[in-house]
């Protein structure tokens, strides 16, 4: 019998619920696995008329799945008004989230679609993560240099090699030992989440047209190059140091599996504006499967009906076909 998948809510004033649920009214038409959701089962009444199955047990969501959407109570969000988060569903956020990752973990489900948080109100309980990711792989005991979050659209994967940090810390950061860990937990994430043999990867510069031989910054020779050889010595297939502005269109993207970018917004911006309504958010190097609809709260459309589930049906998809092949490994 294939485990469920368990999704948690997120904010529950922000658009998680809803996706969540309309994910499930999708469920026949995109043929997606059973799943339930963590969090307040009133988070999704406010903002959906289906059925909803509360459960006490993740056993349980297969039986149910197919008449109702299957909802793990953590606790009491307080008065939840979609569009407004406050410090109580940053707690029931918080504790969703860790209900969740414990759930994969101990194997009563097989893989961790996460919902979207609000930082914020997070840190204002306590959060010191800068962000699921990071906190997904201190729970899972692995090291922040070895956890990596890939970006996945129809036709375009890409990791940032730094994350939530100042674009001006970004060159102090950048250092070879941390582009060959987030390279190799990469490639070992393709070969089991997506079935990649020999995954190809692309590297970007730092620096404009990749620092032009120096005349624009030393990151690409006294760094990247460096890294990139120690990968190629390894056996994995790299390349690079590339200019980021010609790395993503369509005849770019045919020669790579996954592009690594030094900086949040060079990996981001491509795929949000390539794949805004059904980008997926992957973790690599875990012992678990993560995903997560490569979208923020939203709360300024939240409860407003007007939120697109694609993200989320995309994430749903993903963690699957990924556990699948985990399981077959």
């Amino acid at each position: 019998m294939t485990l469920p998948i368990a999704v948690s809510l997120g904010d529950p004033a922000g658009i998680g619920p809803e996706v969540t649920a309309k994910a499930w009214d999708a469920r026949h038409a995109r043929r997606l696995p059973p799943f339930f959701a963590v969090g307040d089962a009133r988070s999704v009444a406010r903002v959906w008329q289906g059925p909803i199955a509360e459960i006490s047990d993740p056993r349980a969501a297969a039986a149910v799945f197919g008449d109702a959407l299957p909802v793990l109570t953590v606790e009491d969000a307080g008065d939840i008004v979609p569009g407004s988060p406050d410090l109580e569903g940053g707690r029931c956020a918080l504790r969703s989230l860790e209900l969740a990752v414990g759930l994969v973990r101990t194997g009563a489900a097989s893989a961790l679609v996460t919902g979207p948080v609000s930082k914020s109100q997070l840190y204002a309980v306590g959060f010191t993560h800068p962000g699921q990711t990071e906190f997904v792989a201190e729970r899972c005991g692995i090291a922040y240099e070895n956890a990596v979050m890939l970006l996945a659209g129809p036709d375009l994967r890409v990791v940032p090699i730094t994350t939530h940090v100042p674009l001006a810390a970004v060159p102090t950061l950048l250092t070879i030992d941390l582009i060959v860990a987030k390279a190799r937990a990469t490639a070992r994430g393709l070969q089991r989440n997506f079935g990649i043999d020999q995954p190809r990867l692309a590297i970007a510069g730092l620096n404009p047209h990749a620092g032009e031989n120096g005349a624009l910054g030393r990151e690409e020779i006294d760094v990247i190059e460096p890294a990139i050889a120690q990968l190629l010595a390894e056996g994995l297939s790299v390349t690079g140091p590339h200019a980021a502005d010609t790395l993503f269109h369509p005849r770019a993207r045919a020669r790579y599996d996954v592009a690594l970018c030094p900086y949040h917004d060079q990996a981001l911006v491509p795929i949000k504006t390539l794949f805004f309504d059904d980008g997926v958010n992957m973790t690599m190097g875990l012992p678990i499967v993560r995903t997560s609809p490569d979208h923020g709260t939203a709360f300024g459309i939240a409860g407003r009906n007007m939120a697109e589930p694609g993200a989320m049906i995309a994430a749903i998809v993903m963690a699957a076909e990924a556990a699948a092949r985990r399981s077959m490994s």
